[in-house]
């Protein structure tokens, strides 16, 4: 499903949320122009960021529910569940960006994968940091019953191909919405 997560101001004025100006995440074209070859994904989120504020966000739905415990985090869904706008405010944004970054480091300080985020290295980020929590044993049942959910009729994963880089940018647009003040439409 076609799913983009736009930029808008916080709170909405009017009936309508008025998307952030492109300039606020002009910057992100660096990040575009600086990408190495093999990150090719990243420059072009990167780049959509940059022209657009916005982030096409449906290959990472089920990433980011796996990662932040919950179902339809980039959807809106509870806001949507609530008659509400789907809309994420400042402080979604900023549980977004924070949960994004602790995996990024606990993928970094593990080494999985160099820099290739795939199913089975998000398992062993994961494994490794819910086993160091309170009711680890509780916990690491509930990953692989996630884990097992996202595997296909035959029992093969998903095939996430993702660079550290690429969820470092998308990292950074939720960071930057919250620090900003602003908010993401859920636009499906």
């Amino acid at each position: 499903m076609a799913l983009d997560n736009v930029a808008v101001q916080w709170p909405r004025t009017g009936r309508f949320y008025e998307p952030v100006p492109a300039d606020e995440f002009a910057d992100f074209a660096h990040v575009a122009a600086g990408a190495p070859a093999h990150a090719g994904p990243a420059a072009a989120l990167a780049a959509h960021i940059a022209k657009t504020s916005t982030v096409r966000a449906g290959a990472y739905t089920d990433l980011v529910d796996l990662l932040l415990g919950l179902d339809g985090v980039l959807f809106a869904t509870d806001a949507a569940a609530e008659d509400e706008d789907p809309v994420i405010d400042p402080d979604g944004c900023a549980w977004i960006a924070g949960g994004l970054e602790r995996f990024v480091a606990g993928h970094e300080a593990l080494g999985q994968a160099g820099d290739e985020i795939t199913f089975d290295s998000v398992a062993v980020v994961l494994g490794a940091a819910l086993n160091q929590g309170r009711l680890a044993e509780q916990q690491l049942r509930w990953l692989d019953q996630r884990l097992d959910s996202l595997r296909d009729d035959e029992g093969n994963p998903p095939q996430w191909n993702f660079t550290l880089l690429e969820l470092r940018v998308l990292t950074v647009f939720y960071r930057r919405c919250a620090d900003r003040g602003f908010a993401v439409y859920a636009d499906f």
